[in-house]
């Protein structure tokens, strides 16, 4: 198997039709118009980019269909299969076969899927007839505990304890966290926070966030979280900051916080730090402190359709993924086992 071209940033550049035909490099330094699509002409080609721009809002979900893409069409130019029309369903179980040895069933999947919605977009493109996608089925995989690292209530409280909180960094790293725990939130929902993203209604103060989809997700804030934003509020002086963002990248290691936002990658080395100044071994991310907050009210006897509502999820399934509170297994009933 070819190896595939460089993972694509998920960033968007439409050029003209009448010279699609000649891109087969990258597009404003982001998106490659495979060989194969940019032969079959400029209306294959510029078809191609119209799915990425049309059909496709969540930028990481961009950005992992076009690394699917790209290896898909890298794959098929490593084994002369020609022009676009000559792909067969054949082909493509091939592919997602060979695949299948490099990667996990859910990748796999997630580029099957991938594939499959693209070729829907060129056949009603009308660049091919048929999705050769279509007829291949992916590998089973059945998930029904989730594999994120989840704290217990005395390492989750250990961790908060520990950070400085008479730094404002401390202080604000201290927020970020307590929202990801006690709001149950996507770390991508909490550094695109707004200051004005936590508000009065009525005597309790509010966590607003904005998630996958455009949803917009309203959470009443836990009394520990309200605690630690309005520390970190207060200490930073953005009480009034409005559409500013609340969690603010830091200068070096000054503690000086700037005018612009965190990102994921900021949040995680963070975590990392924090994790590793505890002396803690267990491997955590941001993802942990949303499931552990899931897992710790599940444990307090919360109901599944609540921590549904709280986390936002589509299903009930999904939610049940972070539930752990059938993972311990008791020496008790270990003995039971009598031989």
């Amino acid at each position: 198997m070819s190896q595939p071209d460089p993972e694509p940033s998920g960033q968007l550049t439409i050029v003209p039709a009448a010279k699609a035909s000649k891109i087969s490099t990258t597009i404003a330094a982001s998106i490659v118009v495979p060989a194969i699509i940019a032969d079959a002409g400029d209306a294959a080609a510029r078809r191609y980019l119209e799915f990425f721009a049309a059909t496709i809002r969540n930028k990481n979900t961009r950005t992992a269909y076009l690394h699917a893409a790209s290896r898909f069409f890298a794959w098929c130019d490593h084994h002369q299969l020609g022009g676009i029309d000559d792909i067969e369903p054949l082909h493509v179980a091939a592919y997602i076969e060979a695949l299948g040895k490099d990667f996990e069933k859910p990748t796999v999947k997630q580029h099957l899927a991938a594939i499959r919605m693209l070729f829907d977009w060129l056949v009603t493109g009308q660049v091919v007839a048929t999705n050769p996608a279509h007829a291949v089925r992916g590998p089973k995989h059945v998930v029904k505990t989730g594999k994120t690292t989840v704290l217990d209530a005395e390492q989750a409280r250990r961790l908060l304890d520990s950070i400085d909180a008479t730094t404002l960094v401390g202080l604000r790293d201290r927020a970020l966290i307590s929202v990801m725990t006690f709001a149950f939130a996507r770390i991508g929902a909490v550094v695109a926070m707004r200051v004005e993203d936590y508000y009065p209604k009525g005597k309790r103060w509010w966590v607003r966030l904005h998630e996958k989809g455009g949803k917009r997700h309203e959470m009443p804030a836990h009394h520990n979280l309200e605690a630690y934003l309005d520390a970190y509020v207060e200490a930073a002086g953005i009480r009034d900051g409005g559409k500013a963002p609340l969690f603010r990248s830091a200068v070096g290691r000054t503690g000086t916080l700037t005018e612009k936002p965190m990102n994921r990658v900021d949040a995680w080395r963070m975590i990392q730090r924090r994790a590793g100044g505890l002396g803690m071994r267990v491997n955590i991310g941001c993802h942990t402190f949303r499931a552990t907050g899931i897992t710790a009210y599940l444990e307090a006897g919360g109901t599944l359709e609540n921590a549904q509502a709280m986390a936002a999820h589509e299903s009930p399934r999904t939610t049940k993924l972070y539930d752990r509170t059938g993972d311990e297994i008791t020496l008790d009933e270990v003995e039971r086992i009598v031989i």
